[in-house]
């Protein structure tokens, strides 16, 4: 005899409800969605990340971290737990080192994301373990030019032109769809990111509580804009009227 919908069968992960769900990977799925917000904008110069961070009112916001190399030319941005995301970040530190020793050479962006949504997905059949409760944007350039994927909870992974993820996705997405064009540069990439940020910060666009992070085709290399360059682009938004 069947137990009501959804009773006892969120009690473990390897236990299919009888319309096919998997309630533990749902709830992972919930992490993401109460989780800050971080925005991915892929444009033909290179890849934005841009992420929302929460600091408490006695705590250094330099110890508040939601965006992680991964390797030079890669970079992650994060919503859900930042535990959960540590662990796989380290994960894919060692991989990305693992194919330069084997191949002498980079590892590409999908690469590097189906490793990482293989072991999101090994977490989601065995007995004794929970799924990771964190979504990644990945960020990245190799020979394939730019490139932006998501991975979720529960291990599948989509490429994107631009994404959201974490408890505001909906009101940055609805922005990114309204005014995001293929054709634009990085510069305008970076704003765009900011901009659709703005729509889910409860106060003002401060450096203190936004993170950006960029990679560009030219350099191929992954680095953290400083408060003052992150200032400067905020600075440009509200001129513009995104404020």
């Amino acid at each position: 005899m069947f137990a009501a919908p959804g009773l006892g069968y969120d009690r473990a992960i390897t236990i299919f409800s009888p319309d096919g769900r998997l309630f533990q990977v749902e709830y992972a799925i919930e992490a993401v969605r109460r989780g800050t917000t971080a925005i991915g904008v892929r444009c033909k110069e290179g890849v934005v990340l841009a992420v929302e961070k929460r600091v408490l009112a006695l705590q250094d916001p330099e110890s508040v971290e939601k965006i992680f190399v991964i390797d030079e030319h890669i970079g992650t941005a994060i919503a859900g737990l930042t535990a959960d995301a540590r662990v796989l970040v380290n994960q894919a530190r060692i991989q990305a080192q693992v194919n330069r020793l084997t191949y002498d050479e980079p590892i590409t962006v999908e690469s590097l994301t189906r490793y990482i949504g293989d072991t999101k997905q090994m977490y989601t059949q065995h007995a004794g373990v929970r799924p990771f409760g964190v979504s990644f944007l990945i960020a990245g350039v190799d020979e394939l030019g730019p490139k932006l994927f998501m991975t979720d909870p529960s291990g599948t992974y989509w490429s994107y032109w631009a994404a959201a993820i974490g408890s505001g996705s909906q009101a940055a997405k609805e922005v990114l769809e309204k005014e995001y064009k293929k054709d634009m540069g990085l510069e305008d990439s970076i704003k765009l990111s900011l901009k659709a940020l703005n729509q889910v910060l409860e106060s003002e666009l401060d450096p203190s509580k936004v993170e950006v992070a960029v990679v560009d085709v030219k350099s191929r290399i992954f680095r953290r804009l400083s408060s003052s360059e992150v200032q400067s682009y905020i600075n440009e938004v509200r001129k513009s009227g995104g404020s």
